[in-house]
């Protein structure tokens, strides 16, 4: 009943993009709308009207769970591990130094891993850091990275040159 579209199509829309957690209030009470609330992907639906406590409660609740639920995230390619919570990188446990570039495209080539990501691609996922953006900067920052990472471009480990198409990160996640 919000203006414009449901309260429905809006939990599916934040859904697609991110975890937060969302309660629903809503006037609707009927059974079948509190089951579909919650399969489309509320946290918890509440119908009006409510007691402001129990409201109080419910969010408390949420975000208890959401805390808990939030596990670190790392990734282990053989002797490196990626911490995505963290920002931090390690080669075989031995803390390495990045700048916010190099680890920003490290994330960008873990979450796309075995897929090529053009030059244009990168950079549109790089655009609004504060750089000035040339077709051959992303290979300089590649090539930074590649360093750090002990990786040879001549026989890679992690980052694959694509010839005429890109790169594409072809480590293997290790659980």
């Amino acid at each position: 009943m919000l203006p414009g579209q449901d309260g429905l199509t809006v939990c599916k829309e934040i859904r697609r993009g991110s975890t937060i957690p969302i309660i629903m209030l809503t006037a609707r009470g009927d059974v079948v709308d509190r089951i579909v609330g919650l399969e489309i992907g509320a946290d918890d639906y509440l119908t009006k009207p409510f007691e402001p406590r129990e409201l109080v409660a419910r969010l408390q609740s949420v975000l208890r769970r959401a805390s808990q639920a939030k596990q670190p995230e790392i990734i282990r390619v053989g002797p490196v591990q990626i911490d995505l919570n963290r920002q931090s990188l390690k080669i075989l446990d031995q803390p390495v130094e990045l700048t916010t570039m190099e680890y920003t495209i490290l994330e960008i080539f873990v979450k796309n891993s075995g897929r090529v990501l053009t030059r244009e691609k990168l950079m549109e996922a790089l655009k609004g850091m504060d750089w000035d953006v040339y077709d051959r900067s992303i290979d300089v920052l590649i090539s930074r990275l590649r360093q750090k990472l002990n990786d040879d471009p001549r026989s890679p480990t992690f980052i694959k040159t694509i010839r005429g198409s890109g790169y594409s990160f072809i480590g293997n996640e290790d659980a």
